[in-house]
C-alpha cells in the first residue's frame, strides 16, 4: 500500500524511470502509453494532479478519473496491465496515484485488436530514463523471448558472433546497422545474431530515447 509520505517523496524526487507526472487525464492513448511502458520495464507510478515542475494541480472528480484509469488499463492496453489506484489529499489538492506493476506477460502494446503482435505496426512502449518511448523491434523480440522462452544455455559461437566480440573489443557498443556493415550481413540477420547473444546472456540490450537499440557486453 502506498502512503502519503511515499507519494510526497515521489513528487519531491521528480519524474524518473519509475515515476511519471500528469496534470490531468489527457486521453486514453496517452495514459495507456505510460502504463504500458511501466509494465514492460520495471513498473512504476503515474501521479495525476501533479505538473511536470512538481506543482500540485489537483483533480476534481475522484470517481470519473478512477473510471478512466480502469477503462484505460483494461481496454486500451493489450494485454491488460495490472495496476492499483489510491487517492491522496495533499495541500488541499486531490492527487491520484496509479501504481503499475511490472508484467510477467511482456510485451504490452496499445490495443490494436489484432490476434497476434505485429512487429511492424504494434505500439510497444518501454521506459527510458524519465520518458516512455516506442520499443525497437529488437527490444520487442527480447521482451517476447523473456516471457516465452528460457535463456539460450547452449549457444555455439560462430563467425558472426566473433565479429561482434571483435567489434566490441574496440568499441563500447554495437548496433544492428554497424554489425550489418562490418560483417556484410542483412540487417535482419544482424538483428537475429545480436538478439541471440542477448538471450545467451552474453550481451545486454539498451535503447536510446529515439528508439534505436544498441548492445554492450553483459557484466
Amino acid at each position: 500500500m502506498l502512503s502519503r509520505k511515499k507519494v510526497l517523496e515521489l513528487i519531491e524526487q521528480g519524474e524518473s524511470l519509475t515515476v511519471e507526472f500528469k496534470q490531468r487525464f489527457s486521453s486514453y492513448e496517452k495514459i495507456a502509453k505510460e502504463m504500458i511502458a511501466f509494465a514492460n520495464t520495471r513498473g512504476g507510478f503515474i501521479l495525476l494532479g501533479v505538473d511536470d515542475d512538481k506543482s500540485l494541480y489537483g483533480l476534481e472528480s475522484e470517481k470519473a478519473d478512477t473510471d478512466l484509469i480502469e477503462e484505460t488499463a483494461e481496454k486500451y492496453c493489450e494485454p491488460a496491465v495490472k495496476y492499483q489506484i489510491e487517492w491522496f489529499e495533499i495541500n488541499r489538492k486531490d492527487v491520484l496515484a496509479v501504481q503499475i506493476f511490472e508484467s510477467r506477460n511482456k510485451p504490452h502494446r496499445i490495443q490494436d485488436y489484432k490476434t497476434n503482435l505485429d512487429l511492424n505496426t504494434a505500439q510497444v512502449y518501454v521506459r527510458i530514463n524519465d520518458k516512455s518511448v516506442l520499443a525497437s523491434k529488437e527490444m520487442i523480440k527480447i521482451l517476447q523471448s523473456r516471457t516465452n522462452e528460457k535463456p539460450l544455455s547452449h549457444y555455439a559461437v560462430g563467425d558472426q558472433e566473433k565479429i561482434v566480440f571483435k567489434y566490441l573489443d574496440k568499441n563500447e557498443t554495437i548496433t544492428v546497422k554497424e554489425l550489418s556493415k562490418t560483417a556484410n550481413l542483412s540487417e535482419r540477420r544482424a538483428s537475429r545474431t545480436l538478439i541471440k547473444l542477448v538471450r545467451a546472456n552474453l550481451l545486454l540490450i539498451h535503447q536510446k530515447d529515439n528508439g534505436e537499440s544498441f548492445f554492450t557486453y553483459a557484466g
